[in-house]
């Protein structure tokens, strides 16, 4: 098990069967008892692990009873969309649908961004921006780029739009969904569909626009709008790709 705790590797591997629907909505768990006898653990220990599920929002305890399993599908907010991600990583056609819907949100949440910034009073020193694309640049030039950090490098920067714009809700948001992709590595590395230096190019071009003062004529905004688009097309075939060329438990055994 690693570094992991316990109780920590067994609450996932419950979550996961609930993910699977090996244990469906209304349901009881399967008691502290149960659980012990099955992992091999004592029964604090076993009642810590049905706690941190619960902690997920997965399960749900009931006086008398037990805990009940919560319908997570329909009823689970954004941290449970979190944790069902990442146990939906084995099930390649759920985990799919899901990365979809991820993307679709980050791009819209992304877009309103820049486009917002660009037609604001544009209050961010420069100097900040161009230091952490000064980052990425050096990350992106190893000869193995960093994908992970230059992908939480690009989340803080979006997130200091958000803030500057005070949209502090879809700030809320793309944290996030920041942290369900980088939990799961596939998906960091689906957001490198193309080359990293590309990331690096789009930024530096979105701060010259910014500085020049003009902004993009309706033609560039409706061209970089379609680029936009494409590569958030690219980004969720490509994560496609990966989920389906290899095992998942060989891609994941090597990121151990």
């Amino acid at each position: 098990m690693g570094s992991r705790t316990v109780v920590a590797d067994v609450a996932d591997e419950l979550a996961r069967r609930v993910t699977a629907g090996e244990y469906q909505p209304g349901e009881l768990m399967p008691s502290v008892r149960q659980v012990a006898e099955e992992f091999d653990m004592n029964r604090a220990t076993a009642q810590l692990t049905l706690g941190r599920l619960e902690s997920y929002g997965f399960v749900e305890a009931r006086r008398g009873k037990g805990f009940t399993i919560r319908d997570v599908r329909e009823a689970g907010g954004i941290d449970v969309y979190r944790h069902l991600f990442r146990f939906s990583v084995p099930m390649p056609d759920v985990a799919i649908d899901m990365f979809r819907d991820i993307v679709e949100v980050e791009r819209g949440i992304v877009m309103d961004a820049l486009l917002a910034y660009t037609a604001s009073a544009q209050d961010i020193d420069p100097v900040e921006l161009k230091s952490a694309i000064d980052q990425l640049e050096s990350l992106a030039r190893r000869e193995v780029p960093d994908y992970q950090q230059i992908l939480a490098i690009e989340v803080v920067l979006v997130r200091t739009l958000l803030t500057s714009l005070g949209m502090s809700m879809q700030r809320a948001i793309l944290n996030s969904i920041g942290e369900m992709v980088l939990e799961v590595p596939e998906a960091v590395q689906a957001f490198f569909a193309g080359a990293a230096d590309l990331h690096v190019l789009v930024w530096r071009a979105l701060v010259a626009v910014w500085e020049s003062g003009s902004g993009p004529s309706d033609a560039q905004l409706a061209l970089f709008e379609d680029l936009f688009g494409m590569y958030h097309e690219k980004v969720v075939a490509k994560f496609e790709d990966l989920l389906v060329a290899e095992p998942v438990e060989q891609t994941h055994a090597a990121t151990a």
